[in-house]
């Protein structure tokens, strides 16, 4: 008898579905490339600096400038399961969103299970209300900050449009743009997975955290993309939040994005002439004011190759 524990998924299936490596062959060799990346993205970006955002040694975040001020600030969280990898696997990114007339700012922040998640929470809430605070010191405008997160990173991203900012001592509308790229947000079936070995929450607190429950908290344009490569567990997973956000009247755009995996749809937002990078550059200037914002889509479609 097939014994099922989440949808039509065995627990063996669920647990390969949530396995992004398995399921990436070139995984290895992006994530090389990520690295490489590191040390010309910051010798190529005038100005790059590490700040300190806390007072605890991970509380830092590297700062790329862009050249002409006041400009948008784009905030960029990294992947990696909640456990894993840093604010290095941002640089990629770097040159092209300063070159698009934005600050990039990619955060480091404790990695579990060293703290809960609500402890990340708490960091990366920090981290944009320093951010904010310092913008003009920088060239930032304060009122265009946009967000953008990959993987476990599209997850806190999302979870960060949720929270009540004036709480945090910020602007409720702090956040003006969200751009979230092949995450995981419904942490139901995270839970049940293999991962669970190393996510400790309360159901309220994965309630309180899974933001297609969220949705109507969120008060900013989204836009959620994902690749058509990934697990078809992580695309059921971009499918249902927008379609959350889309009922709660949230969603601006984003879809399926043809012919790439996990891994190498970064590397497309990080080439000025791909058409994801260039979706991600007009969701978040438009949002944040320079642009007329990308049109409602329900299916964001291009070719890897292009």
């Amino acid at each position: 008898m097939r014994e099922t524990v989440f949808l039509n998924y065995t627990q063996d299936e669920l647990d390969h579905l949530y396995d992004q490596r398995a399921w990436a062959p070139n995984a290895g060799a992006v994530l090389a490339e990520w690295r490489d990346a590191v040390a010309p993205a910051r010798a190529s970006v005038t100005g790059y600096a590490e700040h300190a955002y806390g007072g605890r040694p991970t509380e830092v975040l590297d700062l790329y400038p862009a050249q002409t001020t006041p400009a948008p600030i784009h905030i960029h969280i990294h992947g990696g399961a909640w456990r894993a990898q840093s604010k290095d696997d941002g640089a990629i990114l770097a040159p092209a969103m300063t070159a698009a007339g934005m600050h990039f700012v990619v955060p480091d922040f404790d990695l579990l299970p060293h703290v809960r998640m609500p402890d990340m929470i708490d960091q990366l809430a920090r981290m944009v209300g320093w951010v904010h605070v310092n913008a003009a010191h920088f060239g930032g405008d304060p009122d265009r900050i946009l967000l953008s997160g990959h993987s476990s990173g599209a997850h806190l991203a999302a979870v960060l449009a949720t929270l009540d900012w004036p709480a945090h001592g910020l602007p409720a509308d702090v956040i003006k743009a969200l751009v979230c790229v092949s995450g995981g947000y419904d942490l139901e079936p995270v839970l049940l997975s293999a991962r669970r070995e190393y996510i400790n929450l309360t159901p309220e607190e994965a309630d309180r955290l899974s933001p297609p429950l969220q949705a109507e908290r969120i008060g900013c344009p989204v836009w959620v993309l994902w690749g058509e490569k990934e697990t078809p567990e992580f695309i059921r997973q971009g499918e249902a939040f927008a379609a959350a956000l889309a009922r709660a009247g949230r969603l601006a755009g984003g879809g399926l994005v043809h012919g790439l995996n996990h891994f190498e749809i970064v590397g497309a937002m990080a080439v000025p002439s791909n058409p994801v990078h260039q979706a991600v550059v007009d969701a978040l200037t438009g949002a944040g004011g320079d642009r007329t914002p990308a049109p409602n889509s329900s299916d964001f479609r291009r070719s890897a190759a292009q």
